[in-house]
C-alpha cells in the first residue's frame, strides 16, 4: 500500500541550492537577528532555524519519535537508538550553526556529527523494512518523488506529513522517513562543502583576529607607534616620587 498521489500537485515553492548553507525563503515564520552582524572578526551568523537541512531533521526527529513509540514493542532498545540518532542530528546542526559565530572548525565538525547520526537512523529505518520482507522505495518510484515534491514545501515541518501517520501503515512511514532523511543527508553536504570552502578562504577565529588586528594598524598607523610619553599620548607621564 502505497501513498495515494493527487495528480496535479505543484510545489509552492522550490528551494534554491547555489552551493551555500541551504536556507528556505519562508514567509517571516522563523526569524530571528545576530548581535554580530558587522564584526569584524565575528562572521554574521543566520537563524539555524531558517536552514532547510534543521527544517528537515526537525521534522525526522517528529517522525521518528511518533514511529518507534507506536510501531516498535516496548522495551526494544532500537526505540531510544532511533530517537538519539535522529535527536543528534538535529542538535548537531543547531549547535554548529551556533558555534559558527567563534568557530568555523567546530561547526564543520558538529555538522558532520550530525550527517554521521542520520546515516546511521537511516540504517535503523531500512532494518525495520528488510526484517520484514517490505520493499525499500526505489529514488524514482511515483511514491519516492511525490515525497519528494512535498519536501520542496517551505516552512518545513511535521504538519505536511501529519495526516499521513493517521492513514498510512508503518512500512509506508518508514519510507517516507527514509527519503527525508536523503533529502536532509544531501542538504548537508552540500552545507558542508560549502563551510570546507568558506574555511579554506577565510581561515578560522584566529586568523580573523590578526588579520583584523592588523588592517586596524594600517589604517591608524600613528596609533600604532605611538609613544606612551609623545605628546600625542593620552597617557600622562609618570611623575617621579619626592622623598622629605
Amino acid at each position: 500500500m502505497g501513498i495515494e498521489i493527487p495528480f496535479g500537485l505543484v510545489a509552492n515553492r522550490r528551494v534554491k541550492d547555489d552551493g551555500k548553507n541551504v536556507r528556505n525563503e519562508s514567509d517571516g515564520k522563523h526569524t530571528s537577528h545576530s548581535s554580530h552582524d558587522s564584526h569584524p572578526i565575528i562572521p554574521p551568523c543566520g537563524d539555524y532555524q531558517t536552514l532547510l537541512s534543521f527544517q528537515k531533521a526537525e521534522v525526522i526527529y517528529d517522525i521518528t519519535y511518533r514511529f518507534t513509540h507506536k510501531y516498535l514493542a516496548k522495551g526494544d532498545r532500537t526505540i531510544d537508538q532511533m530517537i538519539q540518532s535522529a535527536r543528534s542530528g538535529k542538535q548537531n546542526i543547531l549547535e554548529g550553526s551556533k558555534a559558527a559565530l567563534t568557530s568555523k572548525e567546530t561547526e564543520i565538525k558538529l555538522t558532520s556529527v550530525g550527517r554521521a547520526s542520520l546515516e546511521e537512523l537511516l540504517a535503523d529505518y531500512r532494518d525495520y523494512l528488510r526484517v520484514r520482507d517490505h520493499a525499500i522505495w526505489e529514488k524514482d518510484s511515483k511514491e519516492a518523488q511525490y515525497v519528494r515534491r512535498l519536501g520542496r514545501k517551505t516552512p518545513h515541518t511535521f504538519e505536511l506529513y501529519r495526516e499521513f501517520f493517521a492513514s498510512r501503515p508503518p512500512e509506508v512511514l518508514a519510507n517516507i522517513a527514509i527519503c527525508i532523511i536523503r533529502q536532509a543527508n544531501y542538504l548537508i553536504d552540500q552545507q558542508l562543502r560549502r563551510l570546507e570552502k568558506d574555511f579554506l578562504e577565510d581561515g578560522g577565529l584566529r586568523e580573523r583576529m590578526h588579520k583584523a588586528r592588523l588592517d586596524y594598524r594600517n589604517r591608524n598607523p600613528a596609533s600604532s607607534h605611538t609613544s606612551p610619553h609623545s605628546p600625542n599620548s593620552h597617557t600622562p607621564p609618570l611623575k617621579k616620587a619626592k622623598y622629605t
